[in-house]
């Protein structure tokens, strides 16, 4: 191999299904779009671990979801970047196996359109109390329910990022009040007011919507538990876009089963959600399966360009994008 050449690996994970397989007509197609790295880039794909250990024994950067981490310096002794096919890597946690010469880095963005399409769908769904009729549809119950209209209510975003932020954009769009929270409480050009994560019992009596686009991390574990359902104001929606794990689901049953709130929810604590989970019964729920921001129409092809931007900068030895902190654990 000339030694200009940077080795990339790509690990295919067939759990993922064909929306984040990475084929070799769409590699074919990412190269097209970025020739000035096809040419400086030696590139290997295999699936769910076959002849992984032989690629990486010279691989200088992986793109992947889920690999085998165990030995990481012995298996990949080349090996100085990581890019994740997805955004999140609690299924990678804890993140001690990152060897500290080894940068990390995720496809946050890349699915933030459809995402937050999805997120708006369903605040405007809960502003219809369409949970609650799809409630009464199952019980053949005929019951008039009136809504106003969403603009001049309140939306409060658990986790001003990526997605997030597009949320804010298009709920200022529809003339909602947005407040936000983030980590830093750093300001965000379509937040009206931005707070940090200890604001969140003060905030939540204001809002008419939640909506969950946070990272799990030990920070954010159940914080939306008992307590921060009972401060919610009655008739308020809830939407849990990001991880399961910032939910208490027994305690979001309760509020929903006394007809507190409404809510939209696209994760789960186990998924497939067992068929004996009593939240398939919970009324004033509407539940998707964990496909709120996969597109099959342009996510791998997104991705992959992330990927050869990196690819570029990686190559010219400048910083990376998307960068996982190793710390916050996102």
């Amino acid at each position: 191999m000339d030694e200009k050449m940077v080795h990339l690996h790509i690990e295919n994970c067939s759990k993922l299904g064909d929306i984040l397989e990475t084929t070799q007509e769409r590699l074919d197609r990412a190269l097209e779009r970025h020739p000035d790295i096809a040419n400086k880039v030696k590139i290997t794909m295999g699936t769910d671990g076959k002849g992984f250990r032989d690629a990486m024994s010279t691989a200088d950067a992986l793109f992947c979801w889920d690999f085998e981490r165990e030995n990481v310096t012995e298996l990949a002794p080349s090996l100085r970047w990581i890019h994740l096919q997805g955004a999140g890597v609690n299924h990678l946690l804890p993140l001690t196996w990152v060897p500290k010469d080894v940068c990390l880095t995720n496809s946050r963005g890349v699915h933030g359109e459809r995402a937050s399409e999805y997120v708006f769908m369903g605040m405007l769904g809960l502003n219809n109390r369409l949970p609650e009729m799809m409630t009464n549809q199952r019980k053949a119950k005929w019951e008039k329910l009136h809504s106003s209209r969403i603009r001049g209510k309140t939306v409060l975003i658990y986790g001003v990022g990526h997605v997030g932020g597009d949320v804010a954009r298009i709920a200022r769009s529809f003339g909602l009040r947005v407040i936000g929270i983030r980590r830093t409480g750093k300001d965000h050009e379509y937040v009206d007011d931005m707070y940090q994560p200890q604001d969140l019992a003060k905030l939540l009596p204001l809002a008419d919507f939640i909506v969950v686009t946070a990272p799990h991390t030990p920070s954010t574990e159940r914080v939306f538990g008992q307590d921060a359902f009972d401060l919610m104001k009655t008739g308020a929606g809830f939407v849990n876009y990001s991880r399961a794990d910032l939910v208490d689901y027994a305690a979001l049953q309760r509020v929903l089963e006394a007809g507190k709130i409404s809510a939209v929810v696209d994760v789960f604590d186990q998924e497939p959600l067992p068929e004996t989970s009593p939240l398939w019964q919970t009324p004033n729920l509407i539940i998707t399966p964990h496909s709120s921001s996969n597109d099959p129409d342009h996510h791998a092809d997104r991705s992959l360009d992330l990927l050869f931007e990196n690819l570029g900068r990686f190559i010219d030895g400048r910083e990376l994008k998307n960068t996982v902190d190793l710390d916050q654990q996102y």
